[in-house]
């Protein structure tokens, strides 16, 4: 990648643009939307000017949407360009471009787009946020059941050129109510006298239009398909899709449930190209927050200060024990929050971990109260017992409120993912102080 990067670079330095759009022919559109998500600010328009049409939509579509931002304002002034790339991307691709741009400018770009075009993207945008019917693409080949093998083939000769995957074909009714779906392999074997209908068994799977995309990302890990029909509540067959889009959600919500549980405000997909004004305001909202919460850790320990002048040395165990219980915490939330987004716990499950997860803590506890126990033998021998109780009784309450808050989010409207580790370690901490000091008062008086 650097080598031919530093020769392009060379090529656009000398204005050799002959030279430059024969260099680029030789690379597919992968190798090609790398070298400009890394380039230079403005060369992005310089490669996609000289990209053949059909490249050009390939590779803007393997873009992030930061740079196709950029390759779409760089491109304003050539408005046939612009408009012939606008109508050559997939729709499915082009709305979910649009949906991040504002309403403005999605409708100027929209100017550009066919009549038939325009269409397809208004309804698609028309579905609501987060749905499936804004993943779907209307290019696909469907048949009747009364076609014969040999007039589907004719079919999608005519009409597949244009579909987003020619792996599955759809039967559909005169009203176009999905019927059944067949692999193509299924045809290709088959007597090309048969008909359609000869083959169905009508077993399908189907996605409906308003479903979460959530919904599709469980569908396609649990039938391993490679593209899925998407009806409305009728069966009428409106779209399909696919997998490399349900790929994408999955990059999105994984990225966004990261940041989530980071305490950020919202995804950042590249801090190098990320202005500071941007990631000052997505981190220090939480992070403020949080410094409000750690006030009642403060209040705690000083609630605490005769207990503390009598034993000094309970300040050296301090943060190793409130440290173990936000690490349990956040260990437990990770694992609730993954098992809640891909289906493998329901919210009615909640009452089945607790004794489980208690059991776990408690071991954990018990284990790691063996080590502490070790350390205080050799530093401060008289806190022994209270640093090994105070480090099972914070893992186990660390673990059970890392368990719990994804399921009290959930419940309550709210992305499990925002019961963030800093949040859980900083409930954690509190807890952690009171228990702790709570346990020395009682044994040490």
């Amino acid at each position: 990648m650097v080598e031919f990067k530093t020769d392009f670079q060379h090529l656009i330095e000398n204005k050799d643009w002959k030279a430059l759009k024969g260099a680029l022919n030789a690379y597919d559109s992968i190798q090609i939307a790398e070298l400009i998500e890394d380039c230079s600010e403005g060369e992005e328009i310089i490669y996609f000017r000289l990209l053949g049409r059909m490249q050009a939509k390939d590779v803007f579509q393997l873009l992030s949407h930061d740079i196709q931002e950029q390759v779409i304002e760089g491109l304003a002034n050539n408005v046939q360009t612009l408009s012939n790339l606008l109508n050559d991307i997939e729709p499915d691709d082009r709305t979910a471009f649009f949906e991040e741009l504002p309403g403005t400018v999605t409708q100027r770009l929209m100017q550009l787009l066919l009549p038939e075009e325009r269409s397809i993207t208004t309804q698609l945008l028309g579905y609501p946020e987060d749905s499936i019917g804004r993943l779907m693409t209307p290019e696909y080949v469907a048949v009747k059941p009364s076609f014969t093998i040999e007039e589907t083939f004719n079919h999608i000769r005519k009409f597949g050129r244009d579909s987003e995957t020619l792996n599955v074909i759809y039967i559909v009714s005169e009203d176009w109510k999905l019927l059944d779906d067949l692999r193509i392999k299924e045809l290709i074997l088959a007597d090309p006298t048969k008909k359609i209908e000869d083959l169905m068994d009508s077993r399908f799977v189907a996605l409906n239009v308003l479903d979460d995309q959530e919904a599709a990302i469980k569908a396609f890990s649990d039938y391993d398909r490679v593209a899925l029909p998407v009806v409305n509540d009728e069966g009428i067959l409106l779209g399909i899709v696919t997998v490399d889009d349900i790929m994408d959600v999955v990059e999105e919500e994984s990225t966004e449930d990261f940041h989530k549980f980071g305490a950020f405000q919202s995804a950042i997909t590249n801090p190098l190209k990320e202005r500071v004004t941007e990631l000052y305001k997505n981190r220090i909202v939480w992070l403020v927050a949080l410094v409000f919460v750690n006030i009642f850790s403060g209040a705690a320990i000083a609630s605490f200060g005769e207990t503390i002048t009598a034993y000094v040395s309970l300040v050296f165990f301090l943060p190793l024990l409130i440290g173990s219980g936000g690490n349990a915490g956040s260990q437990s939330a990770t694992l609730m929050i993954r098992s809640l987004a891909t289906g493998d716990v329901e919210l009615s499950d909640w009452y089945k971990l607790i004794g489980k997860e208690l059991l776990v803590s408690l071991l954990l506890g018990v284990t790691m109260a063996v080590g502490v126990a070790l350390i205080a033998s050799i530093r401060s021998p008289e806190i022994i017992w209270v640093a090994s109780l105070t480090m099972v009784l914070i893992v186990v309450a660390g673990s059970l409120i890392g368990m719990l808050l994804p399921f009290i989010f959930t419940t309550l409207k709210i992305d499990p993912a925002t019961a963030s580790a800093p949040l859980i370690t900083s409930i954690t901490d509190i807890c952690g102080v009171v228990i702790y000091f709570s346990v020395a008062s009682w044994l040490l008086f």
